[in-house]
């Protein structure tokens, strides 16, 4: 069980009896009898054996075994119900473990000792985790020195018809905050984050029961007169929602008439800022399997520069080319000749990536560069979320198509905002939503570092499909980097497509995808833009 969320320690003065007085002997030094000359003769002292030290760990040491007995034979005169009053303060106090001892020096619980005293502290374990300190009234008694023993030597605070119990008061239902501790599992929550809640639910079904809180109160009688242990509040679960980037992103996609999504992060750390999806009832940002298109490319281009290729090689760009028997065309069967390699990922060139790929990559060289920006891994950021998948390529078709985003590779969303992340931050880093929980089978959230000529060269790729690419029709905010995606889907001599656009500005990294709207250009694009700029 957590420990409570009040203060862990209670520091009281005991309610002592009045202090007897006692002779001092101080030329008693050794042995157990001193012989003393006085004028009528010789007088034999008998020295008290041990310390005050010694018999209170003595007593702290059975006091944590429940020895009873032992605790017996060192207290002066134990009342008939010495048992009863240390087994009710276990039982009222619902604890299932109890340790005494003495408090080392740097203990907050330490003490300086009064005449006769020796301080303890206590550290009870059960309904609730509770420390506090003590303290042992010492005296002389048969030549030892043994416990004064009263209900306070238990407790400070306790005496005859006192007690100490553990209360119980209704949990309030659990508070899920967004990065400003708004609290957003609420009915007035937008309903894209309402989504995310329900997926928390399922992540931590425990976490949402309303379990009970318990404290620890002071009774006299059958009376309650002090709070000792506040029951305090259910800790909340802390998201990394930022609902000012979320209202900009349902903003961007507002009169959108397709199935449309939105996923924003900061590119950094990997937190997730929004996640918005329009129409509701499918959280298709974090669920939806999609074939990515050309925001693939991304990974590709990053594998052939690995390979060598420079931002400025001179490639080739046919509006067509037969790859393993299968042709492969532009989108609009578009012919750009010999360009460079930063122009050909600009425009986009469906038959320059193909043709690159099988002459200068085997299918196993870019899957291990798609694992390195986490296809293939399982997505765990505190909500249910796919992972993307990049099957191993099974002919030169095969690979060509997956060099592009077609064939059987397949992302959400959110696989693809943590690409264009990846690029922004030099390394990928998981993405994640919920903070401070444990989270089952999670991965470990250790970046990934990419080579640094790739993350150079993709610095110079991105902001050129901006500035004169596929996407240089759009207004975007200056410093905008990105990548469109055109993926065809389903059958027929002119397929439909999915419309994407991912990118990053600054530390801000982002995906749209809209559902069969055609051109990643025409859709995607625009809504990518109007999102940059209800931010500014």
């Amino acid at each position: 069980m957590a420990p409570h969320t009040g203060s862990p320690y209670v520091h009281l003065r005991p309610e002592r009896p009045p202090r007897r007085r006692r002779a001092r002997w101080p030329w008693i030094t050794a042995g157990l009898l001193v012989p003393l000359v006085a004028a009528a003769g010789v007088i034999w002292a008998l020295r008290t054996e041990g310390s005050p030290e010694e018999t209170a760990d003595r007593y702290l040491s059975a006091w944590s075994d429940q020895d009873y007995a032992t605790m017996r034979s060192l207290v002066v005169d134990p009342p008939g119900d010495f048992e009863t009053w240390h087994h009710r303060f276990l039982t009222d106090l619902k604890a299932t473990s109890a340790s005494f001892h003495r408090p080392k020096l740097n203990d907050p619980l330490a003490s300086a000792p009064d005449d006769g005293s020796v301080s303890f502290s206590a550290t009870l374990t059960g309904r609730v985790d509770w420390r506090y300190s003590g303290r042992l009234q010492l005296v002389e008694h048969g030549g030892a020195w043994k416990v004064a023993w009263a209900p306070a030597a238990i407790h400070p605070l306790l005496r005859t018809g006192r007690s100490l119990k553990v209360v119980r008061q209704q949990g309030e239902p659990l508070r899920v905050l967004a990065a400003d501790g708004t609290p957003i599992n609420t009915p007035d929550a937008p309903g894209s984050v309402q989504q995310l809640v329900e997926g928390m639910k399922q992540t931590f079904p425990d976490r949402f029961t309303s379990p009970d809180r318990y404290g620890i109160e002071l009774y006299e009688g059958d009376a309650p007169v002090r709070t000792l242990v506040d029951a305090g509040g259910y800790r909340p679960m802390r998201t990394t929602i930022d609902l000012k980037v979320h209202q900009a992103g349902a903003q961007a996609l507002e009169g959108v008439d397709k199935p449309a999504s939105l996923v924003a992060m900061r590119a950094s750390t990997g937190e997730i800022l929004a996640v918005v999806n329009a129409p509701g009832g499918f959280n298709r940002a974090l669920l939806g399997k999609y074939p990515p298109g050309s925001t693939f490319k991304v990974v590709t281009a990053s594998a052939l520069v690995a390979d060598g290729v420079e931002p400025g090689s001179q490639v080739g760009c046919p509006a067509e080319k037969n790859i393993g028997g299968f042709p492969f065309h532009n989108a609009g069967h578009e012919e750009f000749g010999t360009l460079t390699f930063q122009d050909a990922f600009a425009h986009s060139c469906n038959t320059t990536f193909g043709e690159l790929s099988v002459a200068r990559l085997n299918g196993g060289r870019l899957g291990e560069v798609a694992h390195s920006f986490g296809f293939g891994s399982p997505i765990t950021p505190g909500v249910p979320a796919v992972r993307a998948e990049f099957p191993d390529p099974r002919d030169d078709t095969d690979l060509a198509s997956a060099a592009i985003g077609q064939g059987r590779v397949l992302a959400s969303p959110l696989n693809m905002a943590s690409v264009a992340a990846a690029i922004a931050s030099g390394a990928y880093i998981p993405p994640r939503l919920v903070l401070g929980e444990h989270i089952p089978d999670a991965q470990p959230d250790n970046p990934r570092p990419l080579e640094k000529g790739v993350v150079k060269a993709l610095r110079k790729l991105m902001p050129a499909v901006v500035t004169g690419g596929t996407a240089h029709e759009v207004s975007f905010p200056s410093g905008t980097a990105g990548k469109t995606g055109t993926a065809e889907y389903g059958s027929g001599a002119e397929p439909p497509t999915h419309s994407w656009f991912i990118g990053y500005r600054d530390d801000l990294a982002f995906a749209v995808l809209v559902e069969g709207a055609g051109a990643g250009a025409a859709v995607a694009a625009p809504i990518a833009a109007r999102f940059l700029k209800n931010l500014a």
